[in-house]
């Protein structure tokens, strides 16, 4: 089991954006978590005064991060899109959830990203809210062993010490 420490140093959502509170199991498909983010009057995801269920997938979705980088499966990326959203209440910060289990499972894994279903259960196993979600990763950034210097007004390009010619350095 990992706590909320824990899961912060994993994720990028810190303080109360990270909305879990415990990772209780995880396998290469799939991850468990429990949260009672959803009944803090403080949560950040509140808007006049509540927390509307479509939050539910923020949720699955900090699960789905949190299970790429317990399995070394994922680099951090962002939620691209959401598929399929089922919403079966209207809003979770209801008492009588209690705590919930949010459960995130891999369905499709590539280079540019990955694809998760999620649900949201109340502690009594009623299903709150489901759906998918893709999170899209940006490629890796080229390496680049030069730099880009002013002389003057003009850029010019460097690799190492020896001056690389470039249009714009050169026109004038």
């Amino acid at each position: 089991m990992l706590g909320a420490a824990r899961i912060r140093a994993l994720i990028p959502h810190q303080g109360a954006m990270c909305l879990l509170d415990a990772a209780l199991r995880w396998d290469a498909r799939g991850i468990l978590c429990r949260a009672a983010s959803h009944l803090d009057p403080a949560n950040p995801l509140r808007a006049a005064g509540r927390l509307g269920a479509v939050t539910g997938a923020e949720y699955g979705m900090q699960a789905a991060a949190l299970h790429g980088a317990l399995t070394g499966n994922g680099r951090p990326g962002m939620i691209a899109a959401l598929r399929d959203l089922r919403c079966e209440v209207a809003r979770l910060d209801q008492a009588a959830f209690g705590t919930l289990s949010v459960r995130a499972w891999r369905l499709a894994a590539g280079e540019g990203g990955s694809v998760y279903g999620f649900a949201l259960r109340a502690a009594s196993g009623r299903l709150l809210v489901a759906g998918q979600g893709t999170v899209a990763v940006p490629a890796p950034a080229p390496e680049c062993s030069g730099s880009l210097v002013m002389a003057g007004s003009r850029p010019v390009m460097t690799e190492g010490r020896r001056r690389i010619p470039t249009p714009a350095a050169d026109a004038g």
